[in-house]
């Protein structure tokens, strides 16, 4: 199951049934889970820590040294879970040793072809990130995230749980759960993620109260502390209000609005 053309470093550990393609490259200190699929011309750096049936397609590129210029050759890790799909030409990155360390990547992700996820970002499960949407270091990226094509975000954004960001839209502040965001040069908010959420299982009780929260938030022409204030109310009966609440009173950027 691993071609003859493939070279694997002798340090490297590669548990049994994983393929490896022609041509690959797998590199020192770097570790591969049961079931795991690499296609061919794939280049694995480490420290990589990749776990079990992942897909991981030609020409990607993952644990490389972080693109960023205070990098000095520290230690520092890529991780990987399970189940993930990752297509043609994608670039992960390792971290960096001011930003954390490790660049992690969670299960059940669908990581489409030239995506590119910098260094120290932290990604969740179920996420889709659809041809060349990326992210720049440090962002966080919630569960059921989905990334349309050509998307983008800001180093140090947060993306929370359920939102959808549209095609081509360029993210610089922090986008609060189940939210949408479509495109006008930057994203700008458009309302909630009300298809996804019905996909997802959630009732009409759930989804009304995130579309109140979101009128609070946006439409109801409030500061942002008259806001909070209300949606500290609306919380009370609505564990989803109070994770966009909770997002919004972490938030360190400034919050799409």
């Amino acid at each position: 199951m691993i071609h003859p053309t493939a070279q694997i470093d002798p340090t490297a550990v590669v548990a049994s049934g994983v393929s490896i393609g022609a041509y690959s490259v797998i590199g020192a200190d770097v570790h591969i889970g049961e079931g795991t699929v690499i296609g061919p011309h794939v280049v694995i750096q480490g420290p990589t820590r990749i776990g079990r049936d992942n897909r991981i397609s030609q020409f990607a590129s993952l644990g490389g040294d972080p693109q960023d210029k205070k990098f000095s050759g520290e230690h520092t890790e890529l991780l990987i879970g399970d189940r993930n799909l990752i297509r043609e030409y994608v670039t992960i990155n390792r971290g960096t040793g001011d930003g954390g360390g490790v660049t992690q990547v969670g299960n059940d992700n669908l990581i489409l072809a030239y995506v590119h996820i910098a260094h120290d970002c932290k990604i969740g499960n179920n996420t889709v990130f659809s041809n060349y949407s990326a992210l720049a270091g440090h962002v966080e990226i919630g569960d059921w995230v989905v990334m349309a094509g050509f998307s983008g975000a800001h180093q140090f954004c947060k993306i929370g749980a359920h939102a959808f960001i549209g095609m081509g839209c360029l993210l610089g502040s922090d986008v609060p759960p189940f939210v949408t965001m479509a495109n006008e040069q930057r994203g700008r908010p458009r309302g909630i993620n009300s298809e996804g959420l019905k996909r997802r299982g959630f009732d009409t009780a759930r989804i009304s109260a995130i579309k109140r929260a979101y009128r609070t938030l946006y439409m109801a022409g409030l500061t942002l502390a008259d806001a909070r204030e209300q949606l500290s109310v609306q919380a009370n009966d609505s564990e989803d209000v109070r994770a966009m609440l909770e997002f919004i009173d972490s938030s360190e950027r400034s919050l799409a609005r």
